[in-house]
């Protein structure tokens, strides 16, 4: 491999291609910006094939392939579509920075493990998405959306009818009635997508503001009747509800439930274990051939009671599809908008030329989980 030219960052990225995930934290058209900021990019071979792209388009665009060994070793900084595993971990140098979902409001031991092989980790969770300067490397921002499109998408496959109205010689085929739990990015993404392909659309989130980002997009937002009037947390995520206030939500959630066919939860939380929106009981209330995808299920839970990753048909004929890797199923357009996110995060830590960090800067200090703090 060639050494690296002097006075320019190297800027790396694995395959972490598997069953599940497709994307790849770098596209070739980033590795032309990145060039142009003095960053000079290392690509394992076969990385991006799952996202349609083929070694010759990152070598046209000036990257150089490599084998992981090589990116491991001379990389100045790696960036990860989920986060290193413990064995990749092991086989960085001490000092390399580290980009990714780190998982670190919850996991306290895998950031310290971070610390003690001397990396800089530069967590995207903690992003401070509220700053007009970090818009453009919000990654939950941009993948969430590619998961509001594609859930809806998904819904409608597995739903045995059609979303919009249709009148037929043999009669008039009714609108699937759709709703949407979570009007956050994701939740907005698929308001629009289920309002393209006809379905009726009906919205709940519990941040006051989102009743008009709903109804701007032409759905009914949910009445349930409650008051959770300082529903907005910090980021412009909504804030944890206390029991209380859960238990009334999950209540008044399962009795509307009833009213519909399609039935979509995005209500992630970064990191942490997401709030249950319809329990077993809301499910067992909705009729034979109703579907629900579940874009929060994960080894934390879901926003449905019980749902895991995959799909359950119940005894009662409901479809549930915990879905959490629905970004990765729009691959290519998911992984521009990633690459994208990633490199502006790479080059807003270059300063003079060099990776460092400024801790009079919000973003460096929100986002820099390990490493030395100047």
């Amino acid at each position: 491999m060639a050494e690296q030219p002097e006075g320019r960052v190297l800027f790396g990225v694995l395959d972490e291609t598997s069953a599940t995930e497709s994307r790849v934290a770098l596209t070739p058209d980033i590795v032309t910006r990145l060039r142009k900021a003095g960053v000079s990019c290392l690509i394992e071979s076969g990385a991006g094939e799952k996202a349609f792209y083929t070694d010759a388009d990152y070598e046209a665009a000036g990257a150089t392939i490599a084998s992981a060994q090589q990116i491991l070793q001379q990389a100045h900084a790696i960036g990860f579509v989920d986060r290193p595993s413990e064995q990749v971990i092991e086989q960085l140098k001490p000092g390399t920075w580290v980009i990714g979902m780190l998982g670190s409001f919850t996991d306290e031991a895998y950031i310290s493990n971070l610390e003690a092989h001397g990396l800089t980790a530069v967590a995207i969770e903690r992003l401070p998405r509220q700053l007009s300067a970090a818009q453009s490397m919000d990654e939950m921002t941009s993948q969430n959306s590619v998961m509001g499109y594609k859930a809806v998408l998904e819904a409608a496959n597995a739903y045995g009818s059609f979303l919009p109205m249709m009148t037929t010689a043999a009669g008039t085929i009714r609108p699937a009635k759709m709703l949407i739990l979570g009007a956050g990015i994701a939740g907005l993404q698929a308001i629009g997508t289920a309002k393209r392909l006809g379905a009726v659309v009906t919205a709940y989130d519990v941040r006051p503001a989102s009743k008009e980002e709903v109804e701007s997009l032409g759905a009914k937002f949910l009445d349930l009747g409650l008051d959770f009037s300082k529903g907005q947390g910090e980021g412009g995520y909504a804030r944890a509800l206390t029991p209380e206030e859960q238990a009334a939500q999950q209540a008044a959630v399962d009795e509307k439930a009833t009213q519909f066919d399609i039935i979509i939860t995005t209500a992630k939380v970064p990191g942490r274990k997401p709030p249950v929106l319809l329990t077993k009981q809301g499910v067992q209330g909705l009729h034979r051939g109703a579907v629900i995808v579940d874009c929060a299920a994960s080894e934390l839970g879901g926003n449905v009671e019980g749902s895991t990753p995959g799909t359950q048909i119940t005894d009662g004929g409901v479809t549930v599809i915990g879905a959490p890797y629905l970004a990765s199923e729009v691959s290519t357009t998911a992984s521009n908008l990633l690459s994208r996110n990633v490199a502006d995060i790479l080059t807003h830590f270059i300063k003079d030329g060099q990776l460092s960090i400024d801790m009079t800067d919000e973003i460096d200090q929100a986002m820099v989980v390990a490493g030395a703090k100047e």
